[in-house]
């Protein structure tokens, strides 16, 4: 067995309970990895001896982090899109079918290249783990090919086949597909399966029809995502907390009762509100009251929601920042959110921490503390430090 040695960390995050506070914090730290994990966390002077040895010269170390929500499986441009938002037009969703189209057009050269270029420039700002979902298919053969590009990148893959419904085809028969012959195809490529539940787009599904999509997929041994209350109120959230979903994603427009019923399910491991606040950048849309959901208990990750429409971004260290200047995050509660928090909304416990045993995932910062991914928004402070032996994904 290989140990390789980390030395010269300023500032540990490790959200390990025998260190200090909320985020673990150890100064003038060192840790080791061995076989690919954490085998020790301390002090710098009491590190042990190793096979190999980095020294990280006063930086940052956080865990690497998790971006749970992601659509990087596509083909096409949608800045024409972009522009006409800036110029005031509304999103309502309706330009996935633009992608659609280009997605379905692509060979799998094309779409793998632009997966694997997004998934290095992602893992290049410190991201670690990514969640990959399909969505941009919307026939069987599509959504399959889309499912196994994804899976060449992560282990967390996630059937969108209910993203929308597609131009010029009947509600009720692609309801019937995605629920019978898709979901029967897509299942054994997929660990998860999602729905954009949202009642003000007219091409987004209903409480009904999200209900139908969730249960089909339940019952063919899929966890459950939901994305919902983006545009509007809805019963989005209400119909994660009532079906076990790991996370409801967005989480935009929350009545008092869906924070109620977020916040009674978080002790029961309901499900993670996730909080994408590049959509709101792009879109010009309010942001989610992050305060307003941990203030009343519930757990709360942060994700890119990288797509060719809405969020073109993978960078986690944007989100972070915008979350504390716009969503009335601390430092500390928004770098929880982009690793440990995110990690539980793929329900994870090997990653978003530094505790002994997590998968050795980290990022360091060319800074001395964690706080300065909000204090310096926009400048590239954050890598993947590459270990020998390592094994993020």
């Amino acid at each position: 067995m290989t140990s390789h040695l980390v030395t010269g960390i300023g500032e540990l995050v490790t959200f390990d309970p025998t260190h200090p506070g909320p985020l673990g914090l150890l100064t003038d730290a060192a840790l080791v990895v061995q076989d690919g994990r954490i085998a020790w966390t301390g002090p710098t002077g009491s590190a042990p001896a190793c096979d190999a040895r980095t020294d990280v010269a006063g930086a940052a170390v956080l865990p690497g982090f998790v971006d749970p929500h992601t659509h990087l499986v596509f083909d096409g441009d949608r800045s024409a899109e972009f522009e006409a938002r800036a110029s005031g037009a509304r999103y309502t969703g309706g330009g996935i079918a633009v992608t659609v189209a280009a997605t379905r057009a692509a060979d799998d050269e094309t779409l793998r290249a632009n997966l694997h270029r997004l998934a290095a420039e992602a893992r290049a700002q410190g991201t670690t783990t990514l969640e990959i979902k399909s969505g941009y298919g919307l026939d069987v053969v599509t959504e399959q090919r889309l499912l196994r590009l994804a899976a060449e990148v992560t282990s967390e893959v996630t059937f969108l086949g209910a993203h929308v419904v597609p131009q010029g085809v009947d509600r009720a028969a692609y309801l019937d597909l995605v629920t019978g012959p898709m979901l029967t195809a897509c299942a054994p490529l997929a660990r998860w399966a999602d729905v954009f539940c949202e009642p003000a787009s007219p091409v987004a599904f209903d409480e009904d029809e999200s209900r139908a999509v969730l249960l089909a997929a339940a019952r063919a041994g899929l966890g459950l995502r939901v994305h919902g209350n983006q545009l509007g109120f809805g019963p989005g959230a209400r119909l994660a907390v009532e079906l076990g979903a790991a996370s409801v994603d967005h989480c935009t427009y929350l009545s008092d009762a869906d924070v109620a019923a977020l916040a009674d399910a978080a002790p029961h491991g309901g499900p993670v509100a996730t909080l994408l606040p590049g959509v709101e950048l792009s879109t010009r849309s309010p942001f989610p009251d992050a305060r307003r959901l941990l203030d009343a208990g519930v757990e709360v990750a942060l994700a890119t929601d990288c797509n060719p429409g809405t969020c073109f971004s993978t960078s986690m260290p944007l989100m972070i920042a915008l979350a504390v200047s716009a969503m009335r995050m601390t430092v500390a509660e928004a770098v929880r959110a982009a690793t440990l928090g995110a990690a539980h909304a793929l329900r994870r416990d090997d990653v978003g921490h530094l505790r002994i045993g997590a998968r050795a995932d980290l990022c360091v910062l060319d800074a001395p503390s964690h706080r300065h991914l909000a204090y310096r928004p926009g400048v590239p402070l954050a890598r993947t430090l590459e270990i020998a032996g390592g094994v993020g994904e």
